[in-house]
């Protein structure tokens, strides 16, 4: 149960303060998208550079995650949230009035530095405060959360960049910002063992540094790889090398530290390792597919960002509307066999997206998604309680800093493969294609036949009609091959979904008595 000093605070009161600064943080990691043409026309900045003000934000928010159940231990809790919000706040006011792009890229590192420890802490504040026949419940809330800001951050993103102006996308940030602070103050206290542990803390300067270099590098591979031409590129393997060489030694540095920054010794729990790989492959088939079927519709179909964005939403108001009953499902049943049920559906909506081709209509790309978020939600809620449910609550910030690191990783890792594969993918079926494009070929004559004389009823001279069919036919098969290398990449996501299923045998199953704290 709770701790004894906010027992006579009521659960409810404690779940909105947590949420409000996870929702803010969440809508924040994807409105910046949607802005970035507007902030490169008035910032005076090329398209590589602009996308630092994604990049940057990514870097920090992934180096501070793993190290907040460390740093709420050194500061305490409560002081700890109180500050990343008021942080967060004043660097959403500095972003909005950031007067060039170097000072915006600045400003950005610190409100993903802030935002990072947002989602950990909120996440292990709900773990504690619910009891554990109510923590699938307590998820499914938190789970509601996670899911808005997908669904609100690039539709609010786009209303706000058209009618106002894109500095308003973080000027809105400040009265939740503010709101979220002063309700903190009142209802959020520190548990007895952090009081307890904030005792003299040995601080672990190597595994803060390499920490910060690790996951940094690693975040810019991933975001720069294909950018880039992943190895062609000395930029991209230098910092592949810091990656590794610095990983490796945070490995070691944590594991003889008596007081390490992220406490790698958890990981010998089998059922949290089990978990936390799950989640890592979840977070790699969300995103890139999250990402896939935006890009289909506006690259191939013509879709605007903001139709694109309508058929993306039904599927998170699926996962909005499953997410409570499954989060009272779990008080009764095994969240292992929910989890089961969410993969082999994700796995399914991924072979329905296999089958997407240029003539469908809106409804034919809708459903899909729809059947996604039914998935989704039966996966987020068990997943997470499950995996946290044999963690002590001494611990808890740091299991939970380290699962959401995970999903961000395998999100990042599933959007970098995605955009490679896409790119390879589509010359692969376009050399395939372009065989069978040729005068030789009765149905390419017939049809490149056609629309010259379509062309040339239309006034256009013999000469410019033949170059014109021509480009038409090339853009059609060069749609043609797109098409195809998404699907490959949707069979190849719902493969990843049915990969990880026999995983669910080492997840320990949860316990659904009333007593008992975590782990004990």
């Amino acid at each position: 149960m709770s701790t004894s000093e906010d027992k006579n605070i009521n659960k409810w009161l404690i779940t909105i303060t947590v949420m409000l600064p996870t929702i803010m943080e969440i809508i924040d990691t994807s409105v910046a998208n949607v802005a970035l043409p507007h902030m490169q026309g008035s910032l005076n900045a090329g398209t590589d550079e602009v996308t630092w003000v994604l990049t940057s934000y990514l870097v920090s928010n992934a180096v501070v995650l793993p190290m907040t159940g460390w740093l709420a231990r050194v500061f305490g809790r409560k002081r700890f949230l109180m500050t990343c919000i008021a942080l967060f706040t004043l660097a959403s006011l500095l972003c909005g009035s950031a007067p060039n792009l170097a000072s915006l890229i600045f400003f950005r590192v610190l409100q993903g530095a802030a935002g990072g420890a947002l989602i950990p802490i909120s996440q292990a504040i709900m773990m504690e405060t619910f009891p554990p026949n109510q923590r699938g419940m307590a998820m499914a809330i938190f789970g509601i959360g996670a899911m808005t800001g997908p669904i609100v951050g690039p539709a609010l993103g786009g209303w706000i960049t058209d009618n106002l102006n894109w500095r308003w996308i973080f000027y809105i940030n400040l009265p939740v910002g503010i709101i979220a602070f002063i309700m903190c103050a009142f209802f959020i206290y520190d548990p007895a063992y952090l009081k307890r542990g904030r005792e003299q803390i040995s601080i672990d300067y190597w595994g803060l540094f390499l920490l910060t270099v690790s996951m940094g590098s690693l975040q810019v591979v991933l975001d720069k790889g294909q950018q880039d031409d992943w190895f062609s590129s000395r930029f991209i393997i230098t910092f592949s090398i810091i990656a590794v060489m610095s990983l490796i030694a945070l490995i070691w540095v944590e594991l003889t530290h008596e007081h390490p920054i992220i406490n790698l010794r958890l990981f010998k729990n089998v059922s949290f390792s089990a978990g936390n790989f799950i989640m890592f492959v979840v977070g790699f088939c969300l995103y890139s597919s999250i990402m896939l079927i935006p890009l289909f519709l506006q690259t191939l179909m013509g879709y605007s960002a903001t139709n694109a964005g309508m058929v993306m939403a039904p599927g998170g108001v699926a996962t909005l509307i499953t997410m409570p009953f499954v989060g009272a499902a779990m008080a009764k049943r095994d969240g292992r066999k929910i989890v089961f049920v969410g993969l082999l559906i994700g796995a399914t909506s991924m072979f329905i997206m296999q089958g997407l081709n240029l003539q469908g209509a809106f409804w034919n790309y809708t459903w899909p998604r729809i059947v996604l978020g039914f998935g989704l939600a039966m996966i987020f809620v068990p997943l997470t309680t499950v995996t946290l449910a044999t963690i002590p609550k001494p611990e808890m910030g740091n299991a939970t800093g380290m699962f959401n690191l995970l999903r961000n990783i395998g999100g990042s890792v599933g959007i970098a493969m995605a955009t490679t594969l896409l790119a390879r993918l589509e010359q692969f079926y376009q050399n395939n294609l372009i065989a069978h494009v040729t005068s030789y070929n009765p149905a390419w004559q017939m049809r490149f036949e056609g629309l010259k004389q379509t062309l040339i009823t239309r006034g256009i001279a013999a000469g410019q009609a033949d170059k014109t069919a021509l480009g038409m036919m090339y853009g059609a098969l060069r749609k043609q091959a797109g098409s195809l290398a998404f699907n490959r990449i949707f069979f190849i996501i719902g493969l990843a979904f049915l990969a990880i299923i026999p995983l669910l045998i080492l997840l320990k199953r949860t316990s659904h008595q009333e007593g008992g704290g975590m782990g004990h």
